[in-house]
């Protein structure tokens, strides 16, 4: 079953196309990891799957319902606000920066969006943060507040934001690039544990390892371009695009 579908987004900032003509697909349990350089169009690409911005032109589908896709005129066309709040809820996105709310406890920045949301209870939203933060290895810092964590704690506390609304994909843009080496082997245990459970996920991300040993599909952008979509094995081994080489040269 395809869970995320992509064909031929464009966009452009400007004269500057960010997007050129990108088109991939995700199915069920799969993970698809996104590399390449900085300014490729990597999180472009994340953001317009998340409604952080939108496209020119092309079509996106989350779970069977389509966020835009092109009229006659070939510009991109946006489903309806209510028909776009309930796609939303398909995805859960992790940023780079954590994006906690400082002012929140940990149990709060986890059950806040389950209440506004969902419009689940007190009791069941907070039930379910204690069961994520135990996942999480955060047994105990429910009272925490950001400020008094690691990084790598902040990030596992977003990732069990991202979860507790139940997703049926899970974004992740750069999750490890603000941690440091160990930190960042903190949320990769969990990214993996996530995968084994087969968890949908889309994972931009500059960690070869993980994209080599856990992802089932690879895409690596360049310029705005997809120049590679295959399996690790084609993409990390196989390639012959002097562009991939090059950069898989540095890594």
């Amino acid at each position: 079953m395809k869970m995320l579908e992509a064909k031929n987004l464009k966009k452009s900032f400007g004269d500057n196309e960010v997007l050129k003509n990108i088109s991939f697909d995700v199915n069920k349990g799969e993970v698809l990891a996104i590399i390449g350089p900085s300014g490729s169009g990597k999180s472009t690409l994340l953001r317009s799957i998340t409604q952080l911005e939108t496209v020119d032109s092309g079509e996106i589908i989350i779970c069977g319902d389509t966020l835009c896709k092109n009229d006659d005129n070939g510009n991109a066309v946006y489903a309806s606000k209510k028909e776009k709040a309930a796609i939303s809820r398909h995805l859960g996105l992790v940023f780079q920066n954590f994006n906690l709310f400082p002012h929140f406890s940990v149990m709060r920045n986890i059950t806040e969006a389950q209440r506004k949301v969902l419009g689940r209870d007190r009791e069941e939203s907070e039930k379910i943060a204690l069961e994520l933060l135990k996942k999480m290895g955060l047994e105990g810092r429910e009272n925490s507040y950001p400020c008094e964590l690691s990084g790598g704690q902040q990030q596992r506390v977003s990732i069990a934001r991202a979860l507790a609304l139940s997703p049926d994909i899970l974004l992740f843009d750069e999750p490890t690039s603000a941690l440091d080496p160990e930190l960042t082997q903190e949320i990769l245990k969990v990214m993996r544990s996530l995968a084994a459970e087969k968890m949908t996920m889309v994972v931009v991300t500059h960690e070869m390892l993980f994209a080599k040993s856990v992802a089932d599909k690879v895409i690596f952008m360049d310029n705005g371009y997809i120049i590679e979509y295959g399996t690790p094995d084609e993409v990390f081994h196989k390639s012959t695009n002097e562009r991939t080489k090059a950069f898989l040269s540095k890594y």
